[in-house]
């Protein structure tokens, strides 16, 4: 029996168990196996362990998708985490690689999955307050946001929640150095059912702009910080 004689259904358990890259080369061999591999009931559940899988044509994403995570695990993400006025010329250049790699990705999450319901971003130094506000827009069964080693992340981020995560059930917010204790409380406050975590990030050490240089967000940074 040829594996095109397979009905659907069984198709689509069969292409289940395959990785994104091993869909991909099978969809390569036929028509029908290709389409087997757009079918959006095949990406309920995205993994990314790299932000280059992210620029990859491996994958569908559409309004079937349910949970996303992109958990980087490099010694680069410690270069992303320094604050970008201590970065060495070369430290910027590789960070000028990649830095808009995630917020572009989850943009066209905002356009296409509005059923998502958990998100997981590790080790995503560059992603920012306004794309997350974006997301927690565009997705409102979002459910589940967890925030690990987001170097850009502030109380904006926590404000957003409040405002725009209607369903959203619980929220991590660890190793996010600018996230504040008082923003943590106000939304507590805010929204006393919401399973909130937060570890370390109320006790490290925020950005600092160095004394004798202006920043146009200083004020605004003074501000979200308090």
């Amino acid at each position: 029996m040829h594996i095109t004689q397979l009905n659907r259904e069984c198709l689509l358990h069969l292409f289940s168990f395959l990785d994104k890259d091993s869909r991909k080369n099978l969809a390569r061999t036929c028509s029908q196996l290709q389409d087997v591999f757009e079918d959006p009931a095949l990406w309920p559940l995205l993994h990314f362990r790299s932000l280059t899988e992210l620029k990859k044509d491996n994958f569908l994403l559409s309004p079937a998708l349910r949970s996303l995570s992109i958990c980087w695990h490099s010694s680069r993400v410690q270069v992303c985490s320094i604050e970008d006025w201590l970065k060495s010329a070369l430290q910027r250049s590789i960070c000028s690689r990649h830095e808009s790699l995630v917020s572009d990705f989850l943009l066209q999450v905002c356009d296409r999955c509005p059923n998502l319901a958990s998100v997981t971003l590790s080790g995503c130094g560059h992603v920012t307050d306004d794309c997350l506000a974006r997301l927690l827009r565009s997705c409102p069964r979002l459910r589940a946001l967890r925030l690990e080693n987001c170097a850009r992340v502030t109380n904006r981020t926590l404000t957003a929640v409040a405002a725009h995560g209607r369903a959203l059930q619980t929220l991590h917010v660890d190793f996010c150095r600018n996230v504040s204790a008082a923003g943590l409380r106000r939304l507590r406050a805010a929204c006393p059912r919401l399973t909130l975590r937060a570890e370390h990030s109320a006790a490290m050490i925020p950005d600092q702009f160095p004394r004798g240089l202006r920043s146009p967000g200083a004020a605004l940074r003074k501000q979200l910080l308090r």
